[in-house]
């Protein structure tokens, strides 16, 4: 990641395939097979209207399953086959529960980024390679899912659900809340850069950010995304490996771009407060 992102072949492609926006600046003239497989990155939007719609129809099954005792459709017992998550003897603690929450508060972690994208944010005219475009729809169908396989099946024989909220369910929650409101806050302030008092668009150059957690970090809405899917990594109780595993990719995601985003700040404003960490403040 640290080269330098001109060139063509394969190392050409790569630094295109995982700079996007404002990190593709500096890249001189790319080859025009490059070009051709870039798309506006004000189409992240997109990720968000699929996660909306996708999560919300995953919550509504799951919630009719689980209160109202309904199956869930056969082809979502058939995923669950598939990944073999219908061998397990019974319910482990609260995992019903607590799929549910998470899968409410993913949806809902949509539902405010699609706000934010279509009212709050101010996109420039960057791109994104469509390798991502693609990748992240695919991403927000996936991780829903995934959620969504963390239930057994073979427990469901028509009884309504027993709620029982544990510590970890309002810890969870409880820095959920915190870190979507440091990163809507901090989304705020990136916009609030390319407007006027009014409110009305008069910039779409980059500036240097302040306050909040920009004071300690580059990136802190990335470092936000990922303590959202920490929260929601106790919300299920610690103990789900694959959870974590998702955790794992947000964490090495999220920290790749806010290296290249901070790398950027440093290259084009020489009086950008050297304090500041990339990604995880005082830390990296």
């Amino acid at each position: 990641a640290r080269r330098p992102c001109g060139g063509g072949g394969v190392s050409g492609f790569f630094q295109d395939l995982i700079r996007y926006g404002k990190t593709k600046g500096g890249c001189g003239q790319r080859p025009a097979w490059l070009r051709l497989l870039q798309v506006p990155k004000r189409w992240f939007t997109h990720f968000y209207v699929v996660s909306v719609l996708w999560n919300g129809f995953l919550l509504i099954w799951l919630f009719r399953a689980e209160f109202l005792g309904e199956s869930l459709p056969s082809w979502i017992q058939h995923v669950h086959h598939a990944f073999g998550r219908d061998s397990q003897s019974g319910d482990m603690g609260n995992e019903h529960f607590s799929a549910l929450l998470v899968l409410l508060l993913l949806w809902l972690h949509s539902c405010r980024r699609l706000s934010e994208c279509l009212w709050t944010s101010v996109f420039s005219n960057g791109v994104i390679h469509i390798v991502q475009y693609c990748f992240g729809l695919g991403y927000y169908i996936a991780v829903g899912s995934t959620v969504l396989c963390q239930v057994p099946t073979n427990v469901r024989n028509g009884k309504e659900l027993s709620v029982q909220i544990c510590w970890y369910h309002i810890v969870g929650v409880m820095i959920y809340i915190w870190a979507s409101f440091h990163q809507h806050r901090c989304l705020v302030i990136l916009a609030n850069l390319r407007k006027s008092k009014s409110g009305k668009v008069v910039s779409l150059s980059h500036s240097v950010p302040f306050g909040d957690w920009f004071e300690r970090v580059s990136c802190p809405h990335y470092f936000a995304e990922l303590l959202i899917y920490i929260s929601m990594a106790i919300t299920l109780g610690f103990h789900n490996v694959t959870w974590w595993s998702v955790v794992l990719y947000v964490l090495f995601n999220q920290a790749l771009a806010a290296v290249l985003c901070h790398e950027f700040y440093q290259k084009n404003f020489s009086s950008y407060p050297k304090h500041r960490k990339a990604f995880i403040p005082f830390v990296f």
